[in-house]
């Protein structure tokens, strides 16, 4: 089994925006563990060390409280739109060898040809995978690549054992284009002639008829 992130948490009986509140005072977070058609666990975890271990994506989870504990994942975080403070959090205890299906956002590194740039078409990815070898992003190299390319989702590398969960294959997951601005920015400026611009040729004849006149 791969290393889990271990919380010590504490069973919690009482429920409510007032409790909730105390127990924001008191530095920690109420949660709730789910599993299956099972009655779902309710406990109390220390603030800090919960939302530092939330800030990785599909982390597995060893949830500590009296004498049990459970493996789980993040299932959902209720977060306060204003502080951003952690308010709950739901997990969903599984098993160890099970397989899941998690949402993997995707991000690219390298640079593309000349002025290209890479555009992510699709944010996250869902994949299945076990339980202990959950892929936190999916990295894409777009170095070198020229206009016009696309990574589709069946050219995208997963872990050992991850298989992508999507309808279409070739459904394009990062596209290479050159923004329209730059393609304005680096428009060839007006022809010249002899050297100077071919509008000053204008004033220069209108001056000679004048003169001939």
């Amino acid at each position: 089994m791969a290393n889990t992130i271990r919380l010590e948490g504490e069973i919690r009986n009482e429920f409510g925006k007032g409790v909730a509140r105390r127990m924001r005072v008191a530095r920690e977070i109420p949660a709730t563990i789910y599993a299956g058609g099972a009655q779902p666990v309710f406990v109390k975890l220390p603030m800090k060390e919960t939302t530092l271990a939330l800030r990785r994506t599909n982390a597995l989870f060893t949830i500590a409280y009296g004498d049990d504990s459970k493996l789980a994942v993040v299932k959902d975080v209720q977060r306060n739109p204003v502080k951003r403070i952690v308010e709950h959090i739901d997990f969903y205890e599984v098993k160890a060898g099970e397989k899941i299906e998690v949402s993997v956002p995707v991000f690219v590194e390298g640079t593309p040809k000349g002025a290209a740039v890479a555009f992510v078409d699709i944010q996250e990815l869902k994949v299945r995978a076990d339980v202990a070898n959950l892929p936190e992003r999916i990295v894409l190299s777009v170095e070198g690549l020229t206009e016009g390319t696309k990574i589709f989702a069946k050219d995208v590398t997963l872990p050992e054992g991850a298989e992508l969960v999507i309808d279409d294959p070739e459904e394009s997951v990062v596209t290479v284009e050159v923004p329209e601005d730059a393609t304005l920015s680096t428009a060839p400026a007006a022809p010249e002639a002899n050297g100077e611009p071919a509008a000053a040729a204008e004033p220069a004849a209108a001056a000679a008829d004048t003169e001939e006149k």
